[in-house]
């Protein structure tokens, strides 16, 4: 199965790309997509669905996992990327690519076993998962990835599975 995982945004949104094979991960690809800071934020929003739409187009995957948002303390920035994440999921729906979502809670507890886990210990599971040397940069698409593993490994555990 190939997993696209996004970390949404609209200045940088992460991405990672794997497959999941009978509890086997490998990394495909990563990065980001990023707008830039002088353009008009309605402009910056349809470059990314652009940009998204293109990667979803060449990344051709089978399941896309989104991060659900946490509200954190600057509520300004939240708004924005909620603006993102919109444009994003329209994206996916567009074409028509099963989205799943998860809470950052989900992820960390999908990939580490512990849903309060620190960043620096997911980052760490998600190399030891893709038998990686280092942790990916930028934390953006490092994040994605692990949205991808938390979706690869929900959906081919046990529990999922129909007797």
């Amino acid at each position: 199965m190939r997993v696209l995982g996004i970390d949404p945004g609209y200045a940088t949104t992460g991405f990672g790309l794997i497959t999941a094979e009978r509890g086997n991960y490998s990394l495909l690809q990563y990065g980001t997509v990023t707008t830039p800071a002088d353009l008009p934020f309605s402009k910056r929003l349809n470059m990314l669905f652009e940009d998204m739409t293109q990667l979803l187009e060449v990344t051709k995957p089978e399941a896309v996992a989104v991060e659900e948002l946490f509200w954190g303390h600057n509520i300004t920035t939240g708004i924005g990327v909620s603006h993102g994440r919109g444009v994003i999921l329209l994206a996916i729906e567009r074409a028509g690519i099963p989205l799943f979502e998860y809470t950052p809670m989900q992820v960390k507890q999908s990939v580490v076993g512990y849903g309060k886990a620190e960043k620096r210990q997911v980052m760490d599971m998600t190399r030891r998962l893709l038998k990686m040397d280092k942790v990916p940069r930028p934390d953006d698409a490092a994040d994605a990835i692990a949205i991808a593993l938390c979706h690869a490994r929900s959906a081919t555990s046990l529990l999922m599975r129909k007797g």
